[in-house]
């Protein structure tokens, strides 16, 4: 069994010089983690939770609070944004031994940005929809080449839009004919993040990695926004090794798709721009190395239209 968990940075809204806080990218991504190592990964989050948060690690302070006392991606952004060399200092260990806990467990990145066009009306639910819909496609393939059944987890919005954005997958499942993702034990469920440690470890790759790392890769002339601060572009120095994480696979000769995805509507660039930056982290861990035949393909890939994708169970 394998669970993937999945988060959304952004939300689709107009971005707009009138609002400093508008959002120019969303980004829903998560990770695929084995169901027999995730007691593992989730004992280990908790003692990085306790390491950066000294007030979980006093005595007295029961697994269950630390727990449900989330650290949010947003801290990592604040960090980045507001604080001085310590504070960066702070979020950039943080992440990389977030990273650290990823690699140990086997986990795999997944992931669709989407980066907006100023002054431009967006299909927030129609992105919603299509990513969710090709990220569970994607998940699917990692099952089957592992021979498993798995569950997607999303983080619970509202009950319309949550309703609403999986019925995809559910008409992919229940269909007449043939199950199009039979690995999948059933169509996406819902969680709290301060119920699920999974939640927040995708909280914090969304948030704290990929968000910022978008908005300031693709969207760093917008000097106006809040979100394409400087500051963020430390995030992006841990992509390369994130990029490592993700789980690609050839659909054709040449043609790859899965791991992180990126329709980029301003400039028409790919995923690549991500995860070719060059330098040391500012911590000095170096990124471990990959096996030769897991070296990733390009990353060319875009989502499938947002358009016309609903469809009702047969």
């Amino acid at each position: 069994m394998y669970l993937c968990y999945f988060d959304e940075a952004g939300n689709g809204q107009v971005v707009t010089a009138e609002k400093p806080d508008s959002q120019p990218a969303m980004v829903i991504g998560g990770f695929a983690v084995p169901e027999a190592r995730l007691h593992a990964l989730v004992r280990g989050f908790m003692e990085l939770k306790r390491s950066y948060m000294p007030c979980l690690a006093k005595e007295g302070v029961r697994p269950l609070q630390v727990i449900r006392h989330e650290l949010k991606g947003d801290t990592v952004r604040r960090k980045y944004r507001h604080g001085g060399r310590n504070h960066a200092r702070w979020a950039d260990r943080l992440i990389s031994d977030l990273l650290s806990l990823l690699e140990e467990h086997d986990c795999r990145v997944l992931a669709r940005a989407w980066v907006l066009r100023e002054d431009t009306v967006n299909d927030a639910e129609g992105m919603y929809l299509s990513s969710v819909r090709s990220l569970c496609e994607d998940f699917e393939h990692y099952l089957a080449q592992r021979g498993g059944q798995g569950v997607a987890v999303l983080d619970s919005r509202s009950y319309v839009k949550n309703v609403k954005n999986v019925d995809c997958v559910t008409a992919e499942k229940f269909r007449q004919g043939a199950d199009r993702l039979p690995h999948l034990a059933e169509a996406p469920v819902f969680g709290h993040s301060d119920t699920h440690a999974g939640l927040q470890i995708a909280d914090l790759v969304v948030w704290g990695i990929l968000f910022p790392a978008v908005c300031t890769t693709y969207a760093d002339d917008l000097t106006w926004n809040v979100h394409c601060h400087p500051g963020h572009a430390a995030a992006r120095e841990h992509c390369p090794r994130l990029g490592r994480l993700q789980y690609r696979y050839e659909v054709r000769p040449g043609k790859w798709t899965g791991g992180v995805v990126v329709s980029d509507q301003r400039g028409h660039r790919s995923a690549r721009e991500l995860f070719t930056q060059s330098g040391d982290l500012s911590n000095g861990v170096p990124a471990p190395a990959r096996p030769a035949d897991e070296v990733l393909a390009p990353v060319t890939a875009e989502p499938p239209s947002a358009a016309g994708l609903a469809e009702t169970v047969s």
